[in-house]
């Protein structure tokens, strides 16, 4: 049977979202209702609204979620009812070329739910990453459902599912930080703040952490595990460049990671790096931004240059061992967590997002 359920709705471009009814329909074969019990309120969220990144209005927004598992379709075997899990954008499909050839991080067919949701006039949604979490319950494909450890926290929980899992695994997989590396992360939002704690749990010695905000630049040196942090306010991009030197022993970090996605931290993590150093690019671009580098430049430096697609994670692999992790007290998942809000108040955290007073605000469901 299908439920009614409260969510919410981007209806056009540019405009305040809105808490309306959802319909949420009955579960096909291989699909799950599961029942939210917390969702970040992400970057990615805010660019869907914006029109940034798809116009397939109107979008039911909301993907950095964990949740109870409700009711499944009848061909269901991932999950069972009553499992804890934490929803993932990149459902492995098993078949696609890239997994074809045992590369499963880059599966290019993820799954998604067999049917739409709606408005209660029929109108269909368009669910972000293909979850669309800002709501009592949602429907996805089973293997969108990664089971993790029930005493986890579920707003912490739920963070693994988009930005913090992308941050953090810039530094520990796409980046491959050692022990005893140097590393750089410019900006200090969640992916970043997320870098600099991955670069830590992978051993890192020396971690520079960037950022335009001193508060950002305190927090990843007090909470996140930064050695060193560098205030860009009123620095220009050569001024960034050179204090990152100078902090990794004049030559340059072995890894930088660029968590803001704009020409000029592009350029900063660039030249940031020791030469054949590996830069890694998380922070997402917008569809008009341009890269301009000499090419001398990048032939010359070598290394590598990689973006970190959902920090090259396996959720199946990732997602429990870092709860585990912070349960442990290895990992601050938790610190990602800046506020506890209710499903009405999503537009206000969009809002404190904008001003940087925020890493997650985080909706709880009852």
């Amino acid at each position: 049977m299908s439920h009614t359920v409260q969510g919410i709705v981007a209806r056009e471009k540019g405009s305040d979202v809105e808490l309306v009814d959802v319909v949420i329909p009955e579960p096909g074969p291989h699909d799950v209702v599961v029942r939210v019990q917390a969702t970040g309120v992400c970057h990615t969220d805010l660019a869907y609204r914006d029109g940034d990144i798809a116009d397939e209005y109107p979008f039911l927004l909301g993907h950095e979620t964990s949740g109870i598992v409700e009711s499944v379709g009848s061909d269901v075997s991932h999950v069972a009812e009553g499992d804890f899990v934490v929803l993932n954008w990149r459902a492995i499909c098993g078949e696609c070329r890239a997994c074809r050839k045992g590369d499963v991080k880059n599966c290019f067919n993820t799954h998604n739910a067999s049917k739409r949701m709606t408005l209660t006039d029929g109108t269909e949604l368009t669910a972000a990453l293909g979850i669309g979490s800002f709501a009592e319950k949602t429907l996805v494909h089973e293997k969108q459902c990664t089971k993790v450890n029930p005493e986890e926290d579920p707003a912490a929980a739920g963070l693994l599912g988009c930005g913090i899992m992308a941050g953090l695994g810039a530094s520990v997989n796409t980046g491959a930080v050692q022990r005893g590396e140097s590393v750089a992360v410019f900006g200090l939002g969640g992916v970043g703040l997320a870098a600099v704690a991955g670069a830590q749990l992978a051993g890192a010695t020396t971690i520079v952490a960037v950022d335009l905000d001193q508060r950002k630049c305190d927090a990843a040196i007090q909470r996140f595990g930064a050695t060193h942090a560098v205030c860009s306010k009123g620095l220009g991009e050569d001024e960034v460049i050179d204090a990152v030197r100078e902090l990794t022993g004049g030559f340059g970090a072995d890894v930088t990671v660029d968590a803001v996605g704009i020409q000029p931290t592009w350029r900063q993590a660039f030249y940031s790096r020791d030469f054949a150093g590996r830069m890694v690019m998380v922070g997402v671009p917008n569809t008009t931004d341009h890269i301009d580098l000499p090419a001398i430049d990048v032939y010359s430096r070598g290394g590598s240059i990689k973006p970190a697609w959902y920090g090259d994670c396996l959720p199946e692999r990732d997602f429990p061992a870092y709860v585990d992790l912070h349960l442990q007290g290895r990992f601050p998942l938790g610190e990602f967590v800046s506020e506890r809000i209710g499903i009405g108040d999503v537009e206000e955290a969009f809002a404190k997002m904008k001003r940087g007073d925020v890493l997650r605000s985080v909706v709880e469901f009852s």
